[in-house]
């Protein structure tokens, strides 16, 4: 079980890393999403999990869990989801305001124009190629 918990945190922490570093927003606010679920499963793996215990100190109860990891998660998933949230109302405002959606706003790519400036500039090349150049003498 220590080896699947191990392998989980490992993937939500790689693909998080890895999706951080794209070059579009949607996809580095999935990768900080994720890295969120890693550090929070990590906390609970830190913690020695424990089943059938409650986490408040009963004088009849044989053993009890600590609050402490419980307390933390639940604090980082309010602080992601706050995070989160604002991340994506700060990429829909660039998006808005640049006209794309690369995280250092770049101008967009030739497969990136709307149609109507694709066409216009297929049409100037066309034309441009249509008109006989002059022979330099």
């Amino acid at each position: 079980m220590e080896w699947l918990l191990a392998l989980v945190i490992g993937v939500l922490t790689a693909t998080g890393v890895y999706l951080t570093l794209r070059m579009r927003t949607f996809p580095v606010v999935m990768g900080l999403t994720l890295l969120a679920y890693g550090v929070n499963v990590f906390l609970f793996a830190m913690g020695r999990l424990t089943i059938g215990y409650p986490a408040v100190i009963d004088p009849a109860a044989q053993a009890y869990s600590d609050p402490l990891p419980q307390a933390l998660v639940l604090t980082a998933i309010v602080i992601a989801f706050g995070m989160t949230a604002f991340l994506i109302v700060l990429a829909l405002k660039a998006r808005g305001e640049l006209g794309n959606d690369h995280v250092d706003g770049l101008d967009l790519g030739k497969d990136e124009l709307p149609l109507e400036k694709n066409n216009l500039e297929k049409e100037q090349q066309q034309r441009s190629k249509s008109i006989p150049q002059e022979n330099k003498q």
